[in-house]
């Protein structure tokens, strides 16, 4: 099972994104990326450098289903 999700997380197979790159760094505000080799570029723009870094990728949050009644909290079998 874990082999299975960490294969979807640091799949090779990512479309290439400036924001994913091993060569560049965010800025501050998040607007653009220093590259080391292109000079500043837009997080979702890409050139023939890119090295995907998979510690790089935010995942995205899941949602939570928050309707629990107090039953769901008891130790008592119902």
């Amino acid at each position: 099972m874990m082999g299975c999700f960490m294969s979807k997380l640091f799949s090779k197979d990512v479309a290439p994104s400036c924001k994913y790159c091993a060569v560049g760094r965010l800025t501050a505000d998040g607007e653009g990326v220093l590259c080391e080799k292109r000079g500043v570029m837009l997080p979702d723009s890409s050139c023939r450098k890119f090295r995907y870094d998979p510690l790089k990728r935010v995942p995205a949050r899941q949602s939570v289903d928050t309707a629990f009644t107090e039953s769901d909290f008891s130790l008592e079998e119902p």
